[in-house]
């Protein structure tokens, strides 16, 4: 079977293409282009180099079905136990009930992923073509190959974050080349081909992007916070000696443990971190170090010096459309809807957890000593909510008041006039819960997602804040380091360092002293679950950790956003908070979620196993 693809009629079709994006690539001359025509323009050059960007994973949003063809949006976030969606058609509740299989994945990230890689070995064989000139010196056109061999690496990363082994390609495939001869690799050969594409790429870019006409481009710091995250889901269960995959000649493609694994993992994350912050990357913090504003503030001020990669997003607003409560003027999309379990996981504001586990009827096993309360009201208002608002939202660390919209919320106050004076409500006729008459446009859980969220985002007339998603950032690299170190060595002194760096951030005191390895283990990974959230991470991490067969296979709860607290008085912004009733809190199921052992990878495309039968499809599927 051959690979028949018409390089002529491919150069073509990408500057079609790429002719109706906005950003780096302009609008080329009509008619065709050879590989001769692209590679000794330096225009065109880089113009090719611009568009294999635009493959990048849509990981700002989080609630859209891609249309045929586009690169991939980002299921991951409603697929876990951080959120669920209010938004039937998405793809993720289809994952989340288990109703998807080889042939009915939306997300083609096999497909965008091999795409962008074929361009990259385009780019690379032929860049040699170009002679260096003004417009494209010697050094520029160096980068331009870091950044290609980065951009390889990255999209090895998506495939094997989600399928696991897959074939490495780091050559055009040409008319006479047999398919057959791709196999499914190792996912150690995996590992060290993105890793060593990591330093190769490292080696020829500079180590912070300080030109705004290049923000969205790698650093040196991007290809080693890569390496670090690849190689710490190396040393995790799942790729670790816990699963058993043959390829159809025999050859195993996950090896046995070597718990030797973690320390490598470590290393490297200690050298991204320590070349960021030589570098001058640091942890965000805001003007006024207000440690809810220096959380909140990571992901809208855009290019901080916490942040390593982004991809640009100039023109969506949905992220925050739909995060809109509904009492805000002209918002009726509040569909992205945090978990009651993620709310509670969230710690008080002295660091003690303040719900150690739940009774058969799912009411909450209190920690006595964290002054966690359900049943009461605040006394007084503060600048987060109103008085009258349920105790359970009173105390809390600083990032839920910058992650989790909650009844009783201050949000936006006094933004929107007509409505925006009041708190939020999201029971069933509040001002922003379920109306009489309703598809799927209310908030299912009784929470709306606030981090990501631009605070200067006005639905009508609509505002446009410039959105980027953070690929990497330190905060990150950080708890890499200490999960990592800690597996490697236990509990010593770096690893208390770098997590409690994390939480002084945000206003938490430091973690308890003298703690096992495992109670560390549990410390770091609730400390990731936390800092983490909506960051596309939960999903990889309950999968890399092997806790997903539990974590995400039991039920979903939010509150009962029936319940009603004064029907007849409807969205009346008059309704006292101390007329809140009991129904409205209990927690509800939401959502029985179904995840079986098959579901630890994504199936391989059926199309692309009938392409090539030596494609083993993953186990179960």
């Amino acid at each position: 079977m051959k690979y028949k693809i018409l390089a002529s009629l491919y150069i073509v079709l990408l500057f079609t293409y790429s002719s109706c994006k906005k950003g780096f690539l302009d609008k080329t001359p009509d008619g065709d282009l050879s590989l001769k025509d692209v590679f000794t323009n330096p225009v065109y050059t880089e113009q090719y180099l611009t568009n294999i960007y635009t493959h990048l994973p849509y990981e700002l949003q989080l609630v859209d079905n891609p249309p045929a063809g586009s690169a991939p949006y980002n299921v991951f976030t409603a697929a876990s136990d951080e959120m669920e969606m209010s938004y039937d058609p998405n793809f993720a509740n289809n994952i989340n009930i288990g109703n998807w299989n080889p042939t009915s994945n939306v997300n083609d990230i096999w497909g965008q992923c091999y795409i962008a890689i074929r361009k990259v070995n385009l780019f690379l064989e032929n860049i040699d073509q170009l002679t260096p000139s003004e417009l494209a010196t010697a050094a520029k056109i160096d980068r331009w190959k870091g950044e290609a061999i980065f951009l390889r690496a990255f999209y090895y990363f998506c495939l094997v974050r989600a399928y696991g082994p897959v074939p490495i390609i780091d050559k055009t495939v040409g008319l006479d080349d047999d398919l057959l001869a791709f196999k499914r690799q190792p996912i150690t050969d995996c590992v060290h081909f993105i890793t060593d594409e990591c330093d190769k790429a490292a080696a020829k870019l500079e180590p912070r992007i300080t030109a705004t006409t290049d923000y969205g481009r790698p650093s040196k710091i991007t290809c080693l916070a890569l390496k670090a995250r690849v190689l710490l889901y190396m040393a995790s269960p799942l790729w670790n000696g816990g699963v058993t995959l043959a390829d159809q000649d025999g050859a195993q493609l996950f090896p046995s443990k070597d718990d030797s694994r973690w320390q490598t993992a470590a290393d490297a994350a200690k050298a991204c971190i320590d070349q960021a912050e030589t570098a001058g990357y640091k942890l965000y913090r805001s003007a006024g170090n207000d440690p809810q504003r220096n959380y909140a503030e990571i992901f809208y001020v855009n290019f901080n010096d916490e942040v390593f990669w982004t991809r640009d997003d100039p023109g969506y607003q949905n992220i925050d459309a739909y995060s809109e409560p509904r009492g805000m003027t002209g918002a009726f999309w509040p569909l992205q809807t945090p978990t009651q379990d993620l709310v509670d996981d969230y710690q008080m504001a002295n660091g003690t957890q303040p719900i150690l586990g739940y009774n058969a009827d799912r009411t909450p096993v209190i920690n006595p000593a964290s002054g966690y309360d359900e049943s009461g009201q605040a006394a007084e208002e503060t600048n987060d909510y109103v008085a009258g608002t349920r105790t359970m939202y009173v105390g809390r660390e600083p990032r839920f008041y910058a992650s989790i919209m909650f009844t009783g919320q201050k949000y936006k106050w006094l933004r929107d006039p007509q409505k925006r004076s009041t708190p939020l409500q999201f029971w069933k006729l509040g001002l922003d819960g379920r109306p009489v008459a309703s598809g799927d446009n209310y908030s299912k859980t009784g929470y709306m997602m606030k981090k990501l969220t631009n605070p200067a985002f006005v639905m009508q007339p609509k505002s446009d804040p410039i959105r980027t998603w953070v690929f990497f950032r330190l905060g990150e690299q950080y708890l890499n380091y200490a999960e990592a170190l800690n597996e490697a060595q236990g509990p010593v002194a770096d690893v208390y360092k770098y997590v409690n760096l994390i939480r002084d951030r945000s206003g938490l005191p430091a973690l308890t002293a003298g703690l096992s390895k495992e109670e560390m283990r549990t410390a770091i990974r609730h400390e990731r679950r936390i800092e983490l959230a909506f960051e596309t991470h939960r999903y990889f991490d309950t999968h890399r950790w092997m806790t997903a067969e539990t974590i995400d296979n039991k039920n979903i709860y939010g509150l009962n956003v029936n319940g009603v607290i004064k029907e007849a008085t409807g969205n009346d912004p008059a309704i006292p908070f101390n007329m809140a009733s009991d129904a409205f809190y209990k927690r509800t199921v939401i959502e029985k979620r179904v995840f079986e052992k098959k579901d630890y990878f994504w199936p391989v495309p059926l199309g692309e196993i009938e392409k090539n039968p030596k494609l083993v499809q993953n186990p179960g599927w």
